[in-house]
């Protein structure tokens, strides 16, 4: 393990030096958001990528009446971006926003650039990073099919340990379907049984 938890999620691709983990620390710089801030948002081409030193980010989205959505969120030890708009200069259809105070260490476009053309393997563990990041949030969409909100919350307990009580409810309400009402209806059915594992049977 190292002080930097970026330099601990890199060195799980591949090993860099201590050279190469300091040029990518100092092309970085450190920003801090604060709670409904936008590290990105929709109507705008991405030009930066983040990653999560501390806090919580959330993704998402007006449908077409004009209701907020919720898609996923993005917690510590993760990349932040929109890729599709990152990689194709196309428009955001997407925010990504704080939910709680969020540090991150953020890449310019150009910045990233050099890393690709300083590092002889960061395109290729820039790919598996993606391809992590795109199987997550595919997994974590998977777990809300379920037609039951209890068993959809339980899955969230599941898949976000932890983060339960650091969102708003509202949020979270959103991201698994259901109503505020609802979900706080869920909580306190989960909270009085001796074992919360019964909601998802």
């Amino acid at each position: 393990m190292t002080d930097s938890p970026l330099d601990d999620f890199l060195l799980q691709f591949h090993y860099f030096s201590p050279q190469q983990l300091q040029l990518i620390r100092s092309q970085a710089v450190a920003r801090t958001y604060q709670p409904g801030d936008y590290f990105s948002e929709a109507g705008r081409v991405a030009q930066e990528i983040g990653f999560v030193v501390a806090g919580v980010f959330r993704v998402c989205y007006f449908d077409r009446d004009g209701t907020e959505n919720t898609k996923y969120f993005v917690e510590e030890n993760h990349f932040v971006v929109d890729l599709q708009s990152y990689r194709f200069k196309q428009p955001c259809t997407e925010y990504v926003q704080a939910v709680t105070p969020v540090q991150v260490l953020v890449f310019q476009a150009r910045a990233w650039q050099t890393l690709s053309l300083t590092i002889l393997a960061w395109p290729q563990v820039e790919q598996q990073f993606f391809t992590r990041a795109l199987l997550e949030k595919m997994n974590r969409r998977s777990a809300l099919v379920s037609p039951n909100g209890a068993t959809r919350y339980a899955q969230f307990l599941t898949t976000f340990p932890g983060l339960a009580n650091r969102i708003p409810l509202a949020y979270l309400a959103s991201y698994i379907g259901v109503t505020p009402q609802s979900l706080s209806r869920i909580r306190r059915r989960l909270d009085s049984r001796p074992d919360s594992s019964d909601a998802t049977t």
